[in-house]
């Protein structure tokens, strides 16, 4: 079960920036509370998004998203592939 804490928000964050991705939170009127700009590898969440709703933002975009694993230690390519796989299985 995954456990909506700072440092899981912390754990994503960190394996997103890895990836080359940067993590903006900033107010808009988004559909979904984020936009991923993916020619420029920006990542935007509403800034107003409580703890559960940023992480839950994430997990939406992580399918979709390059993650470049090779930048990655083996426990956090683990993370990313249990935060894909519990995402399916929703």
């Amino acid at each position: 079960m995954f456990k909506y804490t700072p440092h899981s928000l912390q754990k994503i964050e960190n394996i997103l920036k890895e990836s080359r991705y940067v993590i903006r939170y900033e107010k808009g009127s988004f559909k979904s509370g984020y936009c991923v700009l993916q020619d420029r590898r920006v990542i935007v969440v509403n800034k107003y998004f409580d703890l559960e709703s940023r992480i839950n933002s994430f997990l939406e975009m992580i399918p979709e998203l390059d993650i470049d694993f090779s930048q990655l230690d083996e426990k956090e390519t683990s993370f990313v592939l249990n935060l894909q796989q519990a995402k399916l299985a929703v």
